[in-house]
């Protein structure tokens, strides 16, 4: 076990954010939280990050754990010299030999001299990416980490993040509106609206009555259909079942 979350209850103004909710992501896992913009995702995040304590319930992580977490976005201040290569080892020391491996596998080797205000959105993923892993970490945390891209950067990025998850057999949790793109290289699957309204396999819960309540009809029959094989090529299928079918939202502020 690396993080488990028992009974967690955050409460506002407006009501409960999130009600009782209970997870673990153990060594290897490849857990991704689905939902509706509100639905308390990025909240839940900070929970099991321990920025924010809940209101009720328990955090417990493995002694020693150690996280690499990429956040949703990140601002730079333009007038704030930080190149690529600094922004890597910021405020953290990383052997030559381990971040030129992490370079090379996130390509961003032509990257390093940039400012990273210049940087684009596929850019700035790919290079934030290479610093959450630069950590060595036990565990990857990531907030709707692609939101930002294009169809083809989130292609690109969903299957980076898929070999990382092979080659380094790192756990990952991840946060993520692209459904179609999580089903297909996802092992385990919450779908949170305030409360887990069902959680388990990818192809299982498109078959669960609250999963086809929140997402809809059409998507479930569409996402049933779907191999979950994990054979490591999913563009053709992916890119043909996110024509017509935006379930992008804007960003989850709970």
């Amino acid at each position: 076990m690396l993080i488990e979350g028992q009974n967690i209850s955050v409460a506002k103004e407006a009501g409960r954010i999130l009600d009782n909710v209970s997870l673990q992501i153990d060594e290897k896992d490849f857990l991704t939280i689905i939902g509706p913009n509100g639905a308390g995702k990025t909240m839940l995040l900070k929970c099991l990050l321990g920025v924010l304590s809940p209101d009720e319930g328990t955090v417990t992580h493995k002694p020693g754990l150690t996280i690499g977490y990429m956040p949703q976005s990140m601002e730079i201040d333009p007038v704030l010299p930080l190149s690529v290569k600094r922004f890597l080892t910021l405020n953290m020391t990383v052997e030559t030999g381990f971040l030129d491996e992490i370079i090379l596998e996130t390509d961003i080797g032509h990257l390093l001299d940039r400012q990273m205000h210049a940087l684009s959105g596929g850019e700035i993923q790919r290079v934030m990416l290479a610093r959450a892993l630069a950590r060595d970490p036990d565990l990857l945390i990531l907030d709707e980490p692609a939101q930002n891209l294009d169809i083809s950067g989130q292609l690109e990025f969903y299957k980076l993040l898929e070999r990382i998850y092979h080659d380094r057999q790192k756990a990952i949790l991840m946060v993520s509106h692209d459904i179609h793109l999580v089903m297909a290289s996802t092992q385990r699957v919450i779908c949170l609206y305030h409360h887990v309204c069902c959680s388990g396999a990818p192809q299982a819960i498109t078959q669960d009555p609250e999963f086809i309540s929140i997402f809809g009809d059409d998507l479930s029959k569409m996402m049933a259909v779907y191999p979950h094989e994990h054979d490591h090529d999913h563009s053709h299928s992916l890119s043909h079942s996110l024509s017509g079918h935006d379930h992008h939202g804007g960003d989850d502020h709970s």
